[in-house]
C-alpha cells in the first residue's frame, strides 16, 4: 500500500517572484511592492509608482532606483505597458546576478532563469507576438540605458521566457492584478484536470494540492495546474494553449468526447426534457422530439451571437447584454452548454454590481451547476458560492446561506488555506453571521443584515 505523503489542501510550494509588475490600471489603488489595496502614495521622484507605506518604498528602492530615473523623464500622461516594465525589471535583475538566482520547488531541486524555455522559433513564427516584441523594443529604449539593452537575439529569448513562464498574479477575488515570473513554479505543467492550484498572498505564490498525493516523494512531474479557463470546450482550450504556449493538450479531459459534446450541446425542443442534443442528432435520444435543420440553424445563430458578445465583455460584463444573450439562449442552448454557463457567470457578476440580488441568485445558481459539473475544485466556484451565501444572508435566508457557505468553505479551505485572508477574514465571519442569524431565526427573533462579505 502506497504511503500518503501529502493531503488535499496541503501547501507544497511558496515562492517570491523573480520579477513582477502591477497592472497599470491598479497603480492608483495598490502598492507597487506588496500589491496591497488601499491608500497609496506616489514615489516623490518619478511620481509614477505608488507605495502603501515607507517600509515598502524602502524595500523596493534598490530595484526601483534605476527605474525611477527613467520613469521621471517620461511624459506625466504616459502609461507604461506592463510588459515593457516587466521586461526592464527582468533585464535589470539579470544584470545584478539574477541568472544565478535559484527558485527551489523541493528542498533540493531548483530552476534558474537559464532553465526556462524561450520558444524562440515559435515566437519568430507568431506575427502577433513578434509585433508585440517590436513595440516593447521601442519602449525599452526609454526604460533602459543603451548599454544595458541586450543584443536583439538575447532580448527575444528573454521576451519568450517572459511570455511563456509568467503567471497572472490574482487578488482574493481571483481577478488578475499583476504579472509575475516564478522560477521554481515554472516547472509546473498544464492539465485541464489539474491536481494543484496556485493562489497568491500579495505577490507571493502559494501552491496547494487539489487531490491527495501518494508516492515515495512529491514528484513535480506529476503535479499539474491549469493555464487557462476550464469552463471552455476542449477545442477552445486546445486553441488557446496552442496560441499562448505552443503545445497541443492531450490530457484525459481533452480526450473526453462525451464532455466535449455536452459543452456544445443544444437544448431539446421538448421543454420538459433535459436531454442534451449533440452535434449530428436529428431527434432527442430520450423523448424522440425532432431536431430539424431549422432548429440547428437557430442553435448556430445563438451560438455565434453569444460568442461575439462574450468576447466583447472580456474585461467588463454588462447586465443588459447578458440578459439579452440569456433570452436568446432559452430553449436553444442546453443548461450545461459552456457558452450558457459563461454567460450566467458574467450575468451574476454584473447583477451584483447593480445590486440586483434576486437576479444574481438566479444566474448564480445556473453558473454553479456548470462549475460543479466541469470544474468542482475550482476556486472560482468557491468564490461564487461565498457570494451567493452572502446574498442569501442579506435577503434573510440564513438556512440556505449556511448551506452555500459551507460548500464554499470545503473548496476555499483547500484552494486558499485557513490562513489566507480570503478564508479567515472574509469567509469565516460570513459563516459566523449566517450561523448566528439562523439560530436567531429558529428562536423567532429579528434577523439583521450582515455587514461583512466577500464582494462589496
Amino acid at each position: 500500500m502506497k504511503k500518503l505523503l501529502h493531503k488535499r489542501g496541503d501547501l507544497i510550494l511558496q515562492e517570491q517572484p523573480f520579477a513582477y509588475v502591477l497592472l497599470p490600471q491598479f497603480r492608483h489603488e495598490r502598492c507597487d511592492r506588496c500589491f496591497k489595496l488601499g491608500k497609496v502614495l506616489k514615489c516623490s521622484s518619478c511620481l509614477y509608482v505608488r507605495y502603501c507605506n515607507r517600509a515598502c518604498q524602502q524595500e523596493a528602492w534598490p530595484d526601483h532606483q534605476p527605474e525611477c530615473e527613467k520613469l521621471k523623464l517620461l511624459p506625466a500622461t504616459l502609461v507604461v505597458p506592463s510588459a515593457a516594465l516587466m521586461m526592464a525589471r527582468i533585464i535589470r535583475r539579470l544584470q545584478k546576478g539574477g541568472d544565478f538566482a535559484k527558485g527551489y520547488y523541493t528542498d533540493k531541486l531548483y530552476r534558474r532563469f537559464n532553465d526556462l524555455m524561450p520558444h524562440e522559433e515559435d515566437i519568430r513564427k507568431d506575427p502577433k507576438r513578434i509585433e508585440h516584441f517590436h513595440t516593447l523594443n521601442v519602449v525599452l529604449q526609454r526604460l533602459l540605458d543603451e548599454p544595458a539593452i541586450p543584443p536583439r537575439d538575447e532580448l527575444l529569448r528573454i521576451f519568450g521566457k517572459m511570455c511563456i513562464n509568467s503567471f497572472n498574479v490574482c487578488d482574493d477575488e481571483m481577478n488578475s492584478i499583476g504579472t509575475g515570473m516564478y522560477l521554481g513554479a515554472s516547472i509546473l505543467d498544464h492539465s485541464c484536470r489539474p491536481n494543484a492550484v496556485a493562489t497568491f498572498v500579495g505577490e507571493r505564490l502559494q501552491l496547494r494540492l487539489l487531490e491527495d498525493f501518494t508516492g515515495p516523494e512529491l514528484d513535480f512531474s506529476r503535479i499539474f495546474i491549469s493555464y487557462i479557463d476550464l469552463i471552455d470546450p476542449s477545442d477552445t482550450r486546445r486553441e488557446q494553449l496552442s496560441e499562448r504556449y505552443y503545445f497541443r493538450c492531450d490530457c484525459e479531459r481533452c480526450r473526453d468526447e462525451a464532455e466535449r459534446e455536452l459543452m456544445g450541446a443544444a437544448a431539446c425542443k421538448n421543454r420538459k426534457c433535459d436531454e442534451p442534443i449533440r452535434e449530428g442528432q436529428t431527434k432527442c435520444s430520450a423523448c424522440d422530439a425532432p431536431f430539424d435543420q431549422s432548429a440547428r440553424d437557430r442553435f448556430d445563430e445563438v451560438t455565434s451571437f453569444t460568442r461575439d458578445r462574450l468576447a466583447e465583455m472580456k474585461d467588463v460584463a454588462y447586465f443588459d447584454v447578458c440578459r439579452l444573450c440569456l433570452e436568446k439562449q432559452s430553449g436553444v442552448l442546453h443548461p450545461l452548454n459552456a457558452q450558457h454557463i459563461k454567460t450566467l457567470d458574467y450575468a451574476f457578476d454584473s447583477a451584483i454590481k447593480l445590486e440586483k440580488w434576486e437576479a444574481a441568485l438566479r444566474y448564480g445558481a445556473g453558473a454553479v451547476a456548470g462549475y460543479r459539473r466541469y470544474s468542482p475544485s475550482n476556486p472560482l466556484l468557491g468564490l461564487m458560492l461565498a457570494n451567493i451565501g452572502k446574498i442569501q444572508l442579506y435577503l434573510g435566508d440564513a438556512k440556505t446561506a449556511l448551506s452555500s457557505l459551507h460548500e464554499a468553505d470545503k473548496i476555499l479551505r483547500v484552494t486558499h488555506g485557513e490562513q489566507h485572508d480570503l478564508y479567515k477574514e472574509q469567509l469565516v465571519p460570513l459563516l459566523c453571521d449566517a450561523a448566528q442569524q439562523y439560530e436567531v431565526s429558529q428562536r423567532g427573533g429579528m434577523i439583521g443584515k450582515p455587514q461583512r462579505g466577500i464582494r462589496q
